[in-house]
């Protein structure tokens, strides 16, 4: 297996380690296609924050909905980030929200590259 950085140099701390300790056991043409695949699906934390930081001039909650959680992305759009509380939470939290989206897809695809039925 080909070293992590070389396939995904934008990756930084506890992403890094985690996709690492994934693909660590891929073939080189296993991490390659898992990596582009990843590249994709995957949610930069300064996107997040941007996103969130809309919320502040009366967009909230389009960071969940790029997130994929529909529900609470309508729900603050109706209530303006209830109220701008779950915006500033999301605010503090925008590099776990996207550290959990790339951790459910990194497993995603790890067992799509390897041929395992993906779970849902």
């Amino acid at each position: 297996m080909s070293n992590i950085l070389n396939i995904l140099p934008e990756l930084q701390g506890p992403e890094m380690v985690y996709v690492e300790s994934l693909i660590k056991d891929l073939s080189d043409e296993q991490a390659r296609q898992f990596a582009a695949a990843y590249r994709t699906r995957r949610k930069d934390p300064q996107t997040i924050l941007l996103l969130t930081l809309l919320g502040f001039l009366g967009f909230a909650g389009i960071q969940r909905f790029l997130l994929g959680h529909i529900g609470m992305g309508v729900l603050y759009l109706f209530t303006g980030g209830i109220c701008l509380i779950g915006t500033i939470v999301d605010l503090v939290n925008h590099k776990n929200l996207a550290f959990e989206h790339n951790q459910r897809h990194a497993l995603e695809l790890t067992r799509v590259v390897r041929g395992e039925a993906p779970s849902y």
